[in-house]
């Protein structure tokens, strides 16, 4: 399978969108009608709860996973997996299966780290739920951590994954573009923790 084919199916692969099926299947809830409309995690456990949430977080960092490990399963270790795992981040903001309208890049960005990189996807879950704890705000913890990880990355030396990083890192932040207005005019919400 050449690189066009691949990088078309882990588009297909991050166009699922998790959050809409679990949200129609198992609550006939469409939760692009509730909350911010997002078709990601944090709005489905604001809008479904937990249980949902984790699901549809889980699923749409698999997503990401399975889109690296195409070119190994396809036996072409000609492409860089990291490549293939952007089309599934730009299939999941931009679901072709969900009207072009889908997530926030921060699941699936994290599973591509996953299937690279095991070792930074440990730290940047780990930065992640720290920042999460400190400032209850989930899209701070978000774009800190897309931040870390490319720090990590230039630490780590590997010009493949600093490249890559970055590129996600941009994605989140503009994804995040009307969380930052929020966030600056004190109208984003917190998570409250139990």
């Amino acid at each position: 399978m050449n690189f066009i084919l691949l990088a078309i199916v882990a588009y297909l692969i991050g166009s699922i969108p998790f959050g809409l099926i679990v949200g129609k299947i198992g609550y006939n809830t469409d939760i692009r009608e509730h909350g911010s409309g997002n078709l990601g995690g944090t709005n489905t456990f604001r809008v479904l709860g937990i249980k949902a949430g984790i699901i549809v977080t889980a699923g749409d960092i698999l997503k990401g996973t399975l889109a690296t490990q195409l070119p190994i399963l396809v036996g072409n270790d000609s492409v860089n997996p990291l490549i293939i795992g952007v089309f599934a981040v730009i299939g999941h903001m931009y679901p072709i299966f969900a009207k072009f309208k889908g997530g926030k890049a921060v699941a699936t960005s994290g599973g591509i780290i996953l299937g690279v990189s095991p070792l930074l996807f440990l730290i940047i879950l780990l930065t992640f739920f720290i920042v999460l704890y400190i400032t209850k705000y989930v899209s701070i913890s978000s774009m800190v951590t897309g931040v870390i990880t490319v720090i990590t990355s230039i630490i780590m030396q590997d010009i493949g994954l600093i490249i890559i990083t970055s590129i996600l890192t941009l994605f989140v932040f503009y994804r995040h573009r009307t969380n930052i207005k929020r966030i600056i005019n004190k109208t984003e919400p917190k998570i409250k923790w139990m």
